[in-house]
This record gives C-alpha cells, sequence and structure tokens, in this order.
C-alpha cells in the first residue's frame, strides 16, 4: 500500500521510488503484484505519466486512510513522547504560506530532524483526505466536516492605497466614490467585478479595474508605486501598513473578518508527527500581532 500510495501520488514509477529511497525495479514488482493479488488495474501507465484508474483512486484513499491509522497506532504504542518521524503533508494559501507557514515548516524540521516536509501552497480549497494532506490551513467560515479545526486568528478584507495616490486623487468616503478611483484587482476573471461592503455585505459596487494581475504580490506592488486603489486581505499588507508605505481607505464599510483555522484529520490515535506541528504552528500564529 506504502508503495502505491508514493506512485500514485508521485504519478511516476521513477517518483515514488525516490521519495521511497527503493529502486525503481522493485517498486514496479509491488505494484504489479498488488494488481495480480487484487485482480484489478490500480494504475494507467503510459510513456508521459502513470495515473490511477477510478478503481485505483478509490483504493488509494482506503489506503491513506489504513497507512495514516496504522503510523497513528504505532506512534501510539511507541508512546506520547516518541520522537515525530516520516512524513508531513502542509497546504496554505500561497502568500500566507510564505509569510507565515515557511518559518514554522523550518523551525519544525530543526527541531525534529527525522521529519520530512511537503508544502502545498495553493490559492484554492484543497480536500485534505482527497490529496492526502495531513494539516491545512484554512481562511474563511468553515463548512461542517469530519476535520478537527482549531482557530488561532482572523483578518479583514481591506481597501489601501499609499499615501501619495491618496493625496493626488483624494481619499473616498463612501463605496460608491471608487468608481472615480484608478482600481487595481488581482486574479480577476472578469473585467468588471462586485466588491461587496459592510458588516453583513449589503451594499455591492461594481469595479472595472485599469489593472488586473494574477497575483496579490503584483498588485501590492503596482499600489506601492503609487498607481490605484486594491482590495486585499488584511495579512498580505500587515508589513506596509505598520510602515506606513500603505493606508487603508473606507474602513467603516469593511466586512466581517474571516477567521483562520488550522486543520487536521481526526483519527482514533493522536499523530505525534501532526501533534507536534500542530502545537508549534497554533502557538506561532496566535502570537502574530498582523492575524490577531
Amino acid at each position: 500500500m506504502t508503495v502505491f500510495v508514493a506512485v500514485a501520488e508521485e504519478e511516476s514509477f521513477a517518483g515514488g521510488a525516490r521519495r521511497l529511497r527503493m529502486s525503481p525495479p522493485a517498486v514496479t514488482r509491488a505494484i504489479a503484484a498488488l494488481e495480480e493479488r487484487l485482480s484489478v488495474k490500480l494504475l494507467n501507465r503510459t510513456t508521459r505519466f502513470v495515473r490511477a484508474t477510478d478503481a485505483g483512486q478509490r483504493y488509494l484513499d482506503d489506503c491513506r486512510r489504513i497507512i495514516s491509522e496504522i503510523d497513528e497506532a504505532d506512534e501510539a504504542t511507541a508512546g506520547i513522547n516518541a520522537e515525530p518521524r516520516g512524513h508531513l503533508t502542509i497546504t496554505a494559501p500561497v502568500l500566507f504560506g510564505r509569510m507565515f507557514i515557511t518559518s514554522g515548516i523550518v523551525d519544525y524540521l530543526q527541531r525534529y530532524p527525522s521529519m520530512d516536509v511537503s508544502a502545498l501552497f495553493l490559492d484554492r480549497v484543497v480536500n485534505l483526505l482527497e490529496e492526502g494532506v495531513d494539516v491545512g490551513i484554512r481562511i474563511g467560515e468553515l463548512p461542517d466536516s469530519s476535520m478537527k479545526a482549531i482557530r488561532v486568528g482572523s483578518m479583514r478584507r481591506v481597501l489601501c492605497a499609499s499615501p501619495a495616490y491618496l493625496a493626488q486623487h483624494g481619499i473616498p468616503q463612501q463605496p460608491s466614490d471608487l468608481a472615480q478611483h484608478c482600481i487595481v484587482t488581482a486574479s480577476s476573471v472578469s473585467p468588471v467585478i462586485e466588491w461587496k461592503f459592510g458588516h453583513d455585505l449589503q451594499t455591492t459596487v461594481r469595479i472595472k479595474p485599469r489593472l488586473t494581475v494574477t497575483s496579490n504580490d503584483s498588485a501590492i506592488e503596482a499600489i506601492l508605486q503609487d498607481f490605484g486603489i486594491t482590495r486585499l486581505l488584511s495579512y498580505q499588507v500587515a508589513h506596509y501598513l505598520a510602515s506606513g508605505q500603505l493606508k487603508t481607505v473606507l474602513s467603516d464599510y469593511e466586512p466581517r473578518a474571516l477567521p483562520i483555522h488550522v486543520l487536521h484529520r481526526e483519527g482514533r490515535y493522536s499523530s505525534a508527527k501532526v501533534r507536534t506541528f500542530i502545537d508549534l504552528i497554533v502557538a506561532k500564529l496566535r502570537a502574530n500581532t498582523a492575524l490577531n
């Protein structure tokens, strides 16, 4: 099962072999023996990729769950003070991961030399169970799920601009004033977008940006060069607000703050590798004034 999970996740026999520090022929034999025992084709193989079949995908989900429970049982038997060892997969939004999670991962790896970490920094909702992720950082309200969630802070959706831009073009006093300003948006798929304002999002303003970029970093760079107003999450510009390089506008019209949670898959046992990482990252995030 461990070999199958590695090959399926890497989408490569060679990649699975490298991950497990096994020879490629040994990995190929293991998968062939597994498929022969089950009498089911688990992987589609071409010269360009290896991907799980429909039956293989279902088996992959079961394998991840079973292996996770076995690891947790081993750790519980070894004792609560056992040294964390093995592999941990973590996910977070791209900019949030770079700003707040990477340093925590490095700290964790320095404390626990028997651990390896894969960090998936993606600006999309990652299904922890389906994608084999141990811990996720999620921004926003959470749907009902079987995941264990620990709240670590909150953030606001803020409009901001440089002092020089505001001095030249004036400070908007209400959302409708934005029609008279140069607007920068990140990752918009439409030339015209709608921004909602107010605690209960009761006010909607249609926005036609002059500049649309594909990353928050680029939007920040544009307004630092005195080019308009953009809307971002407060953590993304906390440093620039603190230094005075940027200022917020329309603060009285901000929507309700968004919660930040650390999520993990809850098992029968408390996995040492998951427990120690969560303890570290929760303390680190809760202590950060930009998030609280």
